[in-house]
């Protein structure tokens, strides 16, 4: 297991509840999860001079990770996220002209050329300014490593460009239910029903998609149905390797405490499974139970890092 296979690029910020503040972000989730299964993240973001970027530091330390991606901008903020209770219900304003949206080209290039991953994971959020999106273009340019994106379409801070260019960029793309119908709507003929992902022709549309955008991996979440994988495998045709109802589906979680972070849950251990080489149904298997592990407490990443003790020891011990 090579430990520093993997770079993760994009935002690291905090959920503000007004009561409390708790450090998140898809992709610094997905590297903590990384790095609490002995692997050594190269995490490139970048935070301002204040609080709350030395609460994302602190988070560093607390998960042993590589700092060389960090970055520290003189004047923006650290990433913010306002969230409000509502009648029960979550409302969320992602603030404008955070840290992130500046990652700097040159010191993210520098940082990639020194550790050369194998693995480049980047979402949506962070190329909403120039001058990250930027970066990771020049990044990407740069780099032969396999490109894993996780689509987080958020309303009013992804452009439909931004996705049609993030598709274009990656080898794997891993969306979700409601992701998949806006991707199908957006590049197919027809927008499918996901209700039945053995649909004949839901499975074509797919295949569309992945022919259009020259995509190595598909992979679709399905909450506690499980997960779906299309591969193109030496040619056009892509197949299902993997579905609820064949072999291992995931447990459903005992408790459920809230879905926050589960989807960065499932890509750390997906892209946990690339780097140890086991097989994709075993990996789906294990991004499921993981994700729905995270569900049954609260929050995306654990307080206690001894939470993922089992894990190691049943996935690792080899």
């Amino acid at each position: 297991m090579n430990k520093h296979s993997i770079a993760v690029f994009g935002e690291a910020l905090v959920d503000d509840f007004l009561s409390e503040q708790v450090v998140g972000g898809a992709p610094f989730n997905v590297a903590r999860h990384l790095a609490a299964f002995g692997l050594a993240p190269l995490t490139i973001t970048r935070i301002g001079t204040d609080a709350i970027g030395a609460q994302i530091r602190a988070e560093f330390e607390r998960f042993g990770m590589l700092q060389a991606g960090l970055q520290i901008d003189p004047q923006a903020p650290s990433g913010r996220v306002v969230v409000e209770r509502i009648s029960g219900q979550h409302r969320f304003e992602i603030l404008p002209e955070q840290a992130y949206d500046h990652i700097d080209a040159t010191e993210a290039l520098d940082a990639i050329a020194r550790h050369a991953p194998a693995i480049v994971y980047f979402g949506t959020l962070a190329q909403r300014d120039t001058t990250s999106r930027g970066a990771l273009h020049n990044i990407l340019r740069a780099s032969h490593a396999q490109r894993y994106l996780d689509l987080n379409i958020r309303v009013g801070q992804v452009t439909e460009r931004c996705v049609y260019e993030s598709l274009g960029e990656a080898d794997t793309v891993k969306v979700n239910e409601e992701e998949l119908a806006d991707l199908l709507g957006w590049y197919t003929p027809a927008r499918h029903s996901t209700a039945d992902m053995r649909d004949p022709a839901l499975q074509g549309a797919c295949k569309a998609l992945m022919r259009s955008f020259r995509l190595q991996e598909l992979i679709v979440t399905l909450g506690e149905r499980g997960a779906v994988y299309f591969k193109v495998d030496g040619g056009v045709d892509g197949a299902v390797e993997h579905s609820p109802g064949a072999a291992a589906p995931a447990p459903l979680v005992d408790k459920l405490v809230d879905t926050v972070g589960a989807g960065d849950a499932f890509s750390a251990i997906y892209l946990l499974g690339r780097v140890c080489g086991w097989p994709v149904a075993t990996t789906l298997a294990r991004a499921n139970e993981f994700a729905a592990a995270i569900c049954g407490i609260a929050g995306a990443v654990p307080d206690d890092t001894g939470f993922y003790d089992t894990y190691r020891a049943r996935w690792l011990a080899d």
